[in-house]
């Protein structure tokens, strides 16, 4: 395990109200409806984040938009660097905002 997978993991065992699941084989955070609200990607935190927020953490030295196969970028989603480890839980608890009002299917 990496130094961010184990990070993510501390990270993970946190916040509350999620729990640990898999989110394209990697670790990830789901909300009580499901949903996932960040992951650990190559070493890179993946949040889903809106307007200014989003913005913000694209200006962030190697972020940019997640695309898990190349040319199939995700929109919303931002994958966030390890050297910005000590803002990570604040972008995580943003996703986590916005993710837990999306309806359970």
């Amino acid at each position: 395990m990496t130094d961010a997978e184990m990070f993510f993991k501390e990270l993970t065992e946190q916040i509350e109200d999620v729990k640990s699941g898999k989110m394209f084989g990697s670790l990830c955070m789901k909300t009580p409806n499901g949903k996932s609200a960040a992951m650990i990607w190559k070493d890179h935190l993946v949040v889903k984040l809106k307007g200014n927020f989003l913005i913000e953490a694209l200006n962030l030295s190697g972020a940019k938009i997640f695309e898990p196969m190349e040319g199939r970028p995700m929109k919303e989603w931002v994958q966030i660097p390890f050297i910005h480890k000590d803002i990570w839980k604040e972008y995580t608890l943003l996703s986590i905002k916005s993710v837990k009002g999306i309806p359970k299917h």
